[in-house]
């Protein structure tokens, strides 16, 4: 059994038509991996954010327990300079 030019031509075809839809899907798998990338970088950054948040909260409070520390330090050595 021979191939004609018929046959040729139309195994030619199938494959080029396949071939873009094998090129669209490619393309279209990337766009919702960059989507995806996206996604996941926004929420990384949101985050990222909140942590910020947290950390100068936590911060500021240390700050404040620091001072009052320190002022019932001055308070207590005032305290104990009076007694002698």
């Amino acid at each position: 059994m021979t191939l004609e030019s018929n046959d040729i031509e139309l195994i030619e075809r199938l494959i080029y038509k396949n071939n873009d839809d094998v090129a669209v899907s490619i393309a279209r798998s990337f766009e919702r991996l960059e989507e995806r990338i996206d996604a996941a970088e926004s929420r990384l950054y949101s985050r990222l954010s909140d942590l910020e948040d947290k950390t100068e909260s936590c911060r500021q409070d240390i700050v404040d327990d620091i001072g009052t520390l320190r002022d019932e330090f001055r308070e207590l050595s005032r305290g104990i300079e009076d007694e002698e």
